[in-house]
């Protein structure tokens, strides 16, 4: 399918590629990261258009949105992403004609002046709820309570409206501080058939499809038993120690994110899951305190950023000594660099599932169970004892157990 804007966008790097070729691309990579285990073949989509629950876009002078031009913050306009729902640019489409209404003061990064600078849209697909986050250099919006009117008229889906305060230059869009402009400041999305909460800065899968399907799989090598005690690591909104909840005895989730922590608490309270308990805290940190505490886990899942975990996580998971340890990662390389780590502590794997979380990009979500590393060799010796050709008689075992018993230690008493 052609992309009018794929050019210049760069955001989809394999745009151009049959859907099964990226797959195969995919695949290759993995296998060269991986050279000595076995590389699944990836688990694709059946439609991998549409898939995106979330997007970012920026708005020019002439009130034109779109997504920035690669390696720089030129704006791209567009009308529609192959990636995003029908409903994701009915909604953009409505800021946009409501913008020009109200004559929307569009920040200017290089005079550093004007209001608006993103827009963030977030789907909840399973029930069909829209947040929309405007990202300006002010807390005062004139006109906010007409705005939000006229766009939840039009785009019923559009259950909040959020503002949120960012006064710096920075590449980084959102910040701390936020104002509700209309509804909850969250939507509620289903997901492996809970229910969670996802506000402006939750950190939830792109997508939704692909997603359960890796959790099926983090479920199936994680085999919970009802006596299992398992550490949900950089954890999110719980999303991954929630589906599982049910099959162990306790998951204790760690986020250092506190919003995402918030919804975290928030999503186990919902669901009335009891047996779950998050830690607000860094995941390296906690599990650093829960080495020196000896504290007993039966199995660790982590979920670490792009950039992967740390050697000091590791090797506090070499004093915890879990019996499995199943490592979920966006980025395949810095997830080589780990198991390197791994192996040094005595944690070895054999197997790489990959999962297309995100069709047309470079990018492709892996997977590998951990677990103690085996003896290579072991030798099985078989004797038979009493009388008889090829026996070992019992009166020789006796004599051979006399000759090596150990001598009694002197004792105060024996003096």
């Amino acid at each position: 399918m052609n992309c009018p804007i794929s050019k210049r966008c760069g955001s989809c790097q394999y745009i151009h590629m049959d859907y099964p070729q990226q797959l195969i691309k995919k695949q290759d990579y993995c296998q060269k990261l991986f050279p000595q285990l076995n590389v699944h073949s990836v688990v694709g989509m059946e439609n991998p258009y549409e898939y995106r629950n979330k997007v970012i876009v920026a708005f020019n002078q002439k009130y034109e949105y779109g997504l920035y031009e690669e390696s720089s913050h030129k704006i791209v306009p567009m009308q529609k992403c192959l990636l995003h729902d029908e409903e994701t640019h009915k909604v953009l489409a409505k800021i946009q004609s409501l913008f020009r209404k109200y004559r929307m003061s569009i920040y200017d990064e290089h005079k550093n002046r004007g209001f608006l600078k993103h827009v963030l849209i977030r789907r909840a697909i399973e029930t069909n709820q829209t947040l929309v986050v405007l990202v300006a250099t002010d807390g005062m919006f004139k006109g906010s309570k007409n705005f939000c009117q006229e766009l939840v008229k039009a785009c019923p889906s559009v259950q909040s409206v959020v503002l949120n305060v960012n006064k710096r230059q920075t590449s980084v869009v959102l910040s701390s501080i936020e104002k509700v402009l209309y509804g909850k400041g969250f939507i509620v999305d289903k997901l492996c058939a809970l229910s969670f909460k996802i506000s402006a800065q939750s950190f939830y899968q792109i997508n939704h499809s692909q997603c359960e399907k890796l959790y099926a799989k983090v479920a199936e090598l994680l085999n919970g038993q009802k006596d299992q005690v398992v550490l949900d690591t950089y954890c999110g909104i719980g999303t991954i120690g929630m589906s599982i909840a049910k099959n162990v005895k306790k998951v204790i989730g760690v986020e250092l994110n506190k919003d995402a922590y918030k919804d975290a608490l928030n999503n186990a309270k919902m669901n009335d899951i009891r047996n779950i308990s998050f830690y607000n805290e860094d995941a390296t940190i906690f599990m650093q305190k829960m080495a020196q505490s000896h504290m007993h886990i039966d199995s660790v899942i982590m979920d670490p950023p792009r950039a992967g975990s740390t050697k000091e996580f590791v090797e506090a998971i070499g004093i915890l000594k879990p019996q499995s340890v199943v490592y979920v990662s966006c980025d395949p390389s810095t997830q080589a660099r780990d198991l390197k780590w791994f192996q040094q502590i005595g944690y070895v794997t054999k197997d790489v599932y990959l999962y297309d979380m995100f069709p047309h990009t470079e990018h492709v979500e892996t997977i590998v169970l951990l677990s103690h590393k085996s003896p290579e060799s072991t030798i099985n010796v078989k004797e038979e004892f009493g009388e008889g050709e090829g026996k070992v008689p019992l009166d020789l075992i006796a004599e051979r157990a006399k000759k090596y018993q150990p001598k009694p230690k002197i004792t105060y008493k024996m003096i």
